[in-house]
Formats: structure tokens, sequence, C-alpha cells
């Protein structure tokens, strides 16, 4: 089984705590709903800066990146159907899925 990487990608801020709340309600029986197929549920990013060649480090991302989540599914249709149900698309973001390629191990 291959594992796939849903990456959040934009979406609008809550107006309210309560807002929220329910936002992240949903999300999380989502995620719920996925069972066992989920390997990495939930990883927000923050604090992001993007360096450049010649080592320039700016603040900010260029992505619009907000997170992602690592599940897994027999193809990339499995995967689609997935996220489909992903609450993060009622906020206005988009959802990106990409296959992982298992790359081997270093050697020391």
């Amino acid at each position: 089984m291959a594992q796939y990487m849903i990456t959040y990608l934009g979406g609008n801020q809550p107006a309210t705590p309560e807002e929220g709340k329910q936002h992240f309600a949903r999300y999380m029986q989502w995620l719920a709903s996925l069972g066992t197929a989920v390997v990495s549920p939930a990883n927000p990013l923050k604090g992001t800066c993007v360096m450049h060649p010649g080592g320039d480090v700016t603040e900010g991302g260029e992505t619009g990146m907000s997170g992602f989540t690592l599940i897994e599914a027999d193809s990339m249709e499995a995967a689609q159907a997935m996220a489909r149900d992903c609450p993060f698309l009622e906020i206005g973001g988009s959802l990106e899925i990409s296959e992982l390629i298992k790359m081997p191990k270093p050697s020391h």
C-alpha cells in the first residue's frame, strides 16, 4: 500500500473562536472516519521561512502550505476519495495530494 501526502494550501481563518472550534471538530471527525489509513493525522505548520540559493532567508512561505496529513491508500484515486470529504475544502482551502516515493536510507 502506498503512502500519500495531503497538503493543505490556503484556506480562510475562522472568524471567531467558536467557528474555529466547530471547524476543528469537523476536521477531527473526518480524520477519525479514515481509520487506520491515517499514518500522521495533523501536522500544522508555523514560522515558515524560505532559504534561497546563496543562503539568504526570507520570512513566510512561497506556496501557502499550512500543513499536511499522511495517509495510506491503494491508489491515487483512493487517496482522492479520502480527501474529498476533508473539511479544509469548506473554508476555501485546496488540497494537493502526492504519492510518497520510498527512498533508501543513507548508509553510515
